[in-house]
């Protein structure tokens, strides 16, 4: 591919549209969402305004992200989209390993099944868990049939992370497929000749080459998890509250733009945080391999 500098005209004509449509519907909404988590609401005659602010006061909704209550609910948050996280790894390792060595007629299909729920709405999936795991639901249907139950699997953390698990899958399996199948299969029978078990050869050899892919799928799954409120919402009610949600009610039920603003920019700086430890690990790799 030719440098972009000898081609200018060619560049800035395809990239200015894409340009100003991220400027229009990205950065200056987000500005003026970082302007607001540092604003108040207006006091107009002696009352909290509903719809006017004072921009630019301090800030004060950060300090108050940090109270007790809402470090509580982000410490759940975090611990919860961990989970969901690990289970997502662990159950999307052996998916991913699988269609990798599984035969080449079989891996179109295999991946369509994989990516085949991003074609329904997450609102209606979410409702088909609700289905699932009620009281009535095909679960508990099915272990009256072997004399257990009923157990009460929704509003609860369970409901929550299994949700998330569900929802967020595909991204950890494709990341880790993506890595799997570009690994050279000669370290692995290398490693087999050489006398080391398979078990040893996975811990040993298979996890730091693919160690990438792992990587990227958890920071895919993760940070989408930390700000989830949908999901949270439906299945786990008032007992299952994430940050996510604290944010949602924020704009919508409290209508304190400012607050849920601030909260947005911490998960956001957590966000970054996250990168830069990618961007960290692929440099700190890169150099190893060197």
């Amino acid at each position: 591919m030719d440098d972009w500098k000898g081609n200018r005209r060619v560049f800035w004509t395809l990239g200015t549209p894409g340009f100003f449509w991220l400027l229009l519907f990205f950065v200056v909404p987000l500005g003026f969402l970082f302007v607001m988590s540092f604003s108040d609401k207006a006091v107009v005659d002696g009352q909290v305004s509903i719809t006017d602010y004072d921009y630019l006061t301090g800030v004060s909704n950060y300090i108050r992200a940090f109270e007790p209550l809402y470090l509580t609910i982000m410490w759940k948050s975090i611990w919860v989209s961990a989970l969901a996280t690990l289970v997502c790894l662990l159950t999307a390792y052996p998916i991913a390993f699988g269609i990798c060595f599984a035969p080449a007629k079989w891996k179109p299909l295999l991946l369509l099944l994989v990516i085949l729920p991003f074609w329904i709405n997450l609102l209606i999936r979410t409702y088909a868990l609700i289905a699932v795991f009620r009281t009535q639901g095909y679960v508990n249907l099915a272990l009256g049939w072997v004399g257990l139950g009923p157990y009460d699997m929704l509003y609860n953390n369970f409901a929550v992370i299994f949700g998330l698990v569900y929802v967020y899958m595909p991204f950890m399996v494709l990341p880790l497929y993506a890595t799997i199948e570009r690994l050279d299969r000669s370290f692995l029978e290398a490693s087999l000749d050489l006398g080391a078990s398979q078990f040893q050869t996975f811990l040993k050899v298979t996890v730091p080459l693919t160690m990438p892919g792992i990587i990227t799928g958890i920071i895919l799954v993760f940070i989408p998890c930390l700000g989830s409120f949908l999901t949270p919402d439906l299945l786990g009610g008032a007992n299952a509250v994430m940050i996510g949600n604290v944010i949602e009610r924020q704009f919508k039920a409290a209508n304190d733009w400012p607050f849920g603003a601030a909260i947005s920019f911490l998960l956001m700086y957590a966000t970054f945080g996250a990168l830069a430890l990618r961007a960290l690990f692929a440099r700190f790799s890169k150099g190893v391999g060197v």
